[in-house]
């Protein structure tokens, strides 16, 4: 992943980079000790003890570990080190049988010194304490054994009496018991000696010298709590970084043009950049509030590829030189106001707020822009123009004969603009737009460009109801809003209409990485055409050559060589020819530019050649 593209990443997702080092933060807070606390488990240190020699027989290896790892032990050492907390010195040492003669005592300590008199305490407390406890032990054995010893001595002074006194035959009957007596008396004593030379000596003694090494620290035992902390803070950036990419691979949602344009298999003709929350909460469009604004000026950029790209009648004005009243309103009268709407695949994709500012936008060239506002499921324009609530599209396109149109066009805070509400939906929206064809016709005859704001194609049916009657479409797309099964569903829908769609307006725009070389789909209609058809065209033009009258030579000579159309490019929507004879098809003809490519078929039904009044022209207070 590119840097660019992984700073995008962090920066969508940096709720959950905030809630990553939090989380981290209060977690490492609570689990370690308050205040600053040394790293007890920095150095570690070893010693062993095993019995004396000679000793072996007596010491047994169970006892002196269940004494070891007595409190007692640790006590004393405490108390030798001038430590009062006895508990954390406990878990500063482990004690364990290394084999049946060797145990082995092991330390930890913030430095190798205070780990080595640990470890060395400990062993000390363990042989002298073990010393007394054998002594005394022993002791009660002697003294246990000296009166065993009396009692036999009494019984050998007893028979030596009786074998004095005794004949020769009874003294060798009490010789044998006179043996055994001696004999025990004998065992008794020696016993006693043994144990009392154990107990003047050692039982068990340290083996060797310790062993000391360094070993590292961790989170919970770092040497002060803003250390911790600082630790635990990385460790959430880490988690939540590792969180935001993951997410990121996951989220299949469209957000950059590239995608945009494969989705849709069309293309982008303007990124609008993401609105700031306070830019957002305007009452009016972006363009007369800001107009300094890269926002702004990426709607004017969007305005100029509509109109350059666009129908014929949607840019005719600027190569006229002027704007003349008088000829808008003989324009008006033999050639209709073009008609785009704008539509959306789902709701929040910007839809209302693109038709303002793009309305905004065009009224900046010159022209009179009448909006309609026909999503009657959300109506926002209102709010966006200034205008009051009151009667509109909804009274239009529902009452059993149309209304004066006259009397439903408002003046908004924009100049050259002006909107026709929703008004006040009392039927089942969906059956309102019936009627929006003879609505359209009359819209055309009072506005240079008619904008019409519909519900999202995929949540109503409204818009798909709208398309057959406006000359172009503008999709409009919110990053991070639409993914690619919804887009192909809408790109199939408008194939189907067959209305020519300029292209997609992408808002909040993250970022770009180059155009995309786009790929017909399958299913989509070719746009090349094939021998049969232009075999057809050139006859038909020599058909044509032959029955048309003849040309005057200066006529000719002013007339610019014929040019070749540009190849429509794959997978671009392209309204079906109107299978009727002689239907005028829009784009072509003696009205067509040079160079421009056919964008559709006007409505079968032209309006009339007298000169219509320019309604719209009076309630913006222009002059006639």
């Amino acid at each position: 992943m590119e840097p660019a593209n992984l700073f995008t990443v962090l920066r969508r997702y940096w709720r959950l980079l905030a809630g990553c080092t939090v989380a981290a933060l209060i977690v490492g807070f609570v689990l370690t000790p308050t205040g600053d606390t040394v790293d007890n488990g920095k150095w570690q240190c070893k010693v062993a003890i095993t019995p004396v020699a000679g000793a072996a027989d007596t010491v047994r290896a169970d006892q002196v570990l269940s004494y070891a790892q007595g409190s007692a032990v640790t006590t004393a050492a405490a108390q030798k080190l001038h430590i009062t907390d006895v508990a954390g010195l406990s878990a500063r040492r482990t004690v364990a049988a290394a084999s049946t003669q060797m145990l082995v005592f092991t330390t930890t300590g913030p430095t190798q010194q205070s780990c080595a008199d640990l470890a060395a305490a400990l062993s000390e407390a363990t042989i002298t304490g073990y010393g007394q406890e054998s002594k005394k032990s022993a002791d009660e054995s002697i003294k246990r054994l000296r009166a065993q010893a009396d009692a036999q001595q009494q019984q050998l002074d007893d028979l030596q009496k009786q074998f004095s006194r005794a004949n020769a035959t009874d003294q060798a009957k009490l010789q044998p018991q006179l043996s055994t007596a001696t004999a025990a008396l004998t065992k008794t004593l020696g016993a006693i000696a043994d144990l009392q030379n154990y107990s003047q000596t050692d039982a068990i003694q340290q083996w060797g010298s310790i062993d000391a090494k360094e070993l590292g620290g961790n989170l919970l035992t770092s040497p002060t709590r803003s250390v911790r902390l600082v630790l635990a803070v990385v460790l959430g950036l880490a988690l939540g970084v590792v969180a935001a990419l993951m997410l990121s691979r996951m989220d299949t949602r469209l957000r950059t043009r590239d995608g945009v344009e494969e989705a849709f298999n069309l293309p982008v003709i303007g990124e609008i950049p993401r609105l700031s929350r306070r830019l957002r909460r305007l009452r009016e469009p972006l363009v007369t509030a800001r107009p300094e604004d890269p926002a702004t000026e990426a709607y004017r950029s969007l305005r100029s590829t509509l109109l350059l790209t666009g129908p014929r009648a949607l840019s005719v004005q600027l190569g006229q030189g002027g704007l003349d009243p008088d000829d808008r309103r003989a324009r008006r009268a033999t050639g209709p106001a073009p008609v785009v709407l704008v539509m959306s695949g789902r709701s929040g994709d910007g839809r209302t707020t693109t038709v303002a500012n793009l309305a905004a936008t065009l009224a900046e060239t010159g022209r009179q822009v009448l909006v309609l506002d026909c999503d009657f499921r959300q109506p926002g324009l209102r709010g966006q123009f200034g205008v009051d609530e009151g009667p509109g599209m909804a009274e239009l396109l529902s009452g059993e004969q149309l209304p004066n149109l006259v009397d439903l066009i408002r003046r908004t805070n924009v100049s050259g603009v002006a909107l026709i509400t929703g008004g006040n939906t009392t039927a089942y929206p969906a059956a309102l737009v019936l009627r929006a064809g003879e609505v359209l016709e009359l819209a055309r005859r009072h506005a240079d460009v008619v904008l019409i704001d519909s519900s999202p194609l995929l949540h109503a049916n409204d818009a798909y109801d709208l398309v057959q009657h406006a000359d172009t479409v503008l999709v409009t797309v919110m990053a991070g809003n639409v993914r690619p099964e919804e887009a192909d569903r809408v790109s199939e829908l408008l194939a189907r209409t067959g209305v020519p769609v300029a292209g997609v307006a992408l808002l909040g725009a993250e970022g770009t990485t180059g155009r995309r070389k786009r790929t017909p789909r399958p299913g989509r209609p070719a746009t090349k055409a094939a021998p049969a058809e232009k075999t057809a065209g050139k006859a038909t033009g020599k058909a044509a050559a032959k029955t048309a009258p003849p040309v005057p030579e200066q006529q000719r000579r002013a007339e610019p060589p014929p040019r070749v159309e540009p190849q429509r490019r794959a997978g671009e929507h392209q309204r079906p020819a109107d299978p009727r004879p002689g239907a005028p098809v829009y784009g072509e003809g003696p009205d067509r530019r040079d160079g421009a490519t056919s964008w559709g078929r006007r409505p079968a039904e032209l309006p009339p050649e007298e000169p219509a009044e320019t309604t719209l022209q009076l309630r913006l207070g222009e002059e006639r």
